[in-house]
């Protein structure tokens, strides 16, 4: 009679899958453009987005040459974040590219209250969009109220 074994959760499943089906360095490369804020951190990730993975190079697209060129002083550093992310080496080496960044739709987590923010009010919104209405760039722009909303519903301390 054959011993019955614990069986395998989801996860594991799923993962064999990705592997067998040659999908594991398309997923990776998906949660890492969904995580990218908490993997470099805000000021990388505000001038840069990680395009695709190919053949184990990371193409990383850049906002301009004066970030692209401050970038490959940190490339070690950023492989090594990327690879943690797996515990497996996905990505060996990082192509930085110079291009417009796709519109991304960080949340800031301004707008909730946990971890000690607050929440923010529809009066602080309407008057932080009022404030922000002559900036052109719809991203900053967006950002700009978002800061400006939240500064305006925390209490006073007086």
């Amino acid at each position: 009679m054959r011993a019955q074994s614990s069986p395998d959760s989801f996860g594991t499943i799923l993962s064999r899958l990705a592997k067998r089906l040659g999908l594991e360095s398309r997923l990776f490369e998906l949660r890492l453009q969904r995580q990218w804020y908490e993997i470099v951190g805000d000021p990388i990730a505000a001038h840069t987005w990680p395009d695709q993975i190919r053949f184990k190079k990371l193409y990383l697209l850049v906002r301009n040459s004066v970030w692209l060129q401050q970038l490959t002083f940190f490339k070690p550093a950023l492989l090594a974040k990327i690879n943690d992310q797996t515990g497996v080496e996905l990505v060996t080496d990082i192509i930085f590219r110079v291009a417009e960044l796709p519109p991304r739709h960080q949340p800031t987590g301004l707008a909730t209250d946990s971890g000690g923010q607050h929440a923010i009010s529809e009066a602080a919104l309407i008057e932080a969009s009022a404030h922000a209405a002559a900036v052109r760039d719809p991203d900053l722009k967006d950002r700009l109220t978002q800061l400006m909303a939240a500064s305006f519903s925390r209490p006073s301390r007086r």
